[in-house]
C-alpha cells in the first residue's frame, strides 16, 4: 500500500486503498465548497474512487455543476475552483465585468 504524506485536508488519490480514499473525501453534509474540497471530488471521480453518479447523490450535485468543476480544474487547477475565480469568468462571459446587473 502506498501511503500519502499530504495533510489530512488535502485531496489524496495516491493511496491504492479505496476505503482510505473515500475517507479522505469531503463529508456528505458539506455546505461550504472551498476549492480544495471541489478538487478532491473531481480527482476522486477521475481516479475511480467514486462514480460520477455517487458524487451527484453524495454531494447533491448536478451533472452540470460537476462538469463545471472539472473544466475549471483542467484550465486553472485548484485555483480555478475558487468561487471568486468562477464569478469573474461568468461575469466576463456575460459581458458584465462590473458585477451583477439589475434586470428590468
Amino acid at each position: 500500500m502506498i501511503t500519502s504524506t499530504a495533510p489530512p485536508n488535502e485531496p489524496r488519490v495516491t493511496d491504492k486503498n479505496k476505503n482510505d480514499l473515500v475517507l479522505g473525501l469531503p463529508p456528505v453534509n458539506t455546505r461550504r465548497w472551498v476549492s480544495r474540497r471541489k478538487a478532491a471530488v473531481v480527482l476522486a471521480t477521475r481516479a475511480g474512487v467514486i462514480t460520477r453518479e455517487e458524487a451527484y447523490e453524495r454531494y447533491m450535485l448536478s451533472p452540470e455543476e460537476l462538469t463545471a468543476w472539472e473544466t475549471a480544474f483542467d484550465q486553472n487547477g485548484t485555483h480555478g475552483l475558487r468561487a471568486t475565480h468562477l464569478q469573474d469568468h461568468r461575469n466576463a462571459a456575460l459581458g458584465n465585468r462590473g458585477g451583477s446587473e439589475m434586470l428590468t
